[in-house]
């Protein structure tokens, strides 16, 4: 009798996502909170210089909200491994001339269900150089980012390079990271 063989099914911890993506940040709980606390005070301090704009404009014009929007800018970005991209034909070449605004970062909910929904962005924000920041809160991430930019919930949320406070802020969190990271390396 023949045994029959089991797909080993991938993990779904994001943590071990993160493992295989350099730039990848995962917050949870007081680090969390805090990480959200300096967002919502940096979107605060760029809400009294916009003058007139009705906030739901504003908050378009600086950050990309869903796994839609985030992943149609990420693809038109411009892919960061230009030495192991081949040439694209004209026709696709022209759709990539339409400017858009780059992500400095990305801001995702590890915690959706089904995870298949933010599956590829891992690989395309790492191929887009974006460095990816993962919220994990006890299946409320997407709570936690949605309360961000005053909508009920949100799985993915790009930051769009606008040289504004919000990205200050963002640089400010992605370097303290970045040290952190530099620092745990040198004590192994």
């Amino acid at each position: 009798m023949r045994k029959k063989s089991r797909k080993v099914p991938e993990p779904s911890n994001p943590s071990s996502v993160a493992q295989k993506q350099p730039r990848t940040n995962c917050y949870e709980g007081e680090s969390l909170s805090i990480l959200l606390k300096k967002i919502e005070r940096a979107i605060e301090s760029a809400k009294l210089l916009k003058g007139a704009l009705p906030d739901k404009i504003w908050i378009k014009q600086q950050f990309s909200i869903g796994v839609n929007d985030v992943t149609r800018l990420l693809e038109r970005m411009p892919n960061a491994d230009i030495g192991s991209s081949t040439q694209e034909p004209p026709a696709i070449s022209k759709v990539h001339k339409a400017s858009s605004i780059p992500l400095q970062a990305v801001l995702l909910a590890s915690d959706c269900n089904p995870r298949w929904l933010t599956k590829h962005l891992p690989s395309l924000a790492s191929s887009r150089k974006v460095p990816l920041i993962f919220v994990r809160d006890q299946k409320k991430g997407s709570l936690r980012l949605g309360e961000l930019v005053k909508l009920k919930t949100a799985i993915a949320i790009g930051v769009k390079t606008k040289g504004s406070v919000i990205n200050k802020t963002i640089e400010e969190v992605l370097h303290d990271n970045e040290s952190i990271g530099a620092i745990e390396l040198h004590k192994m």
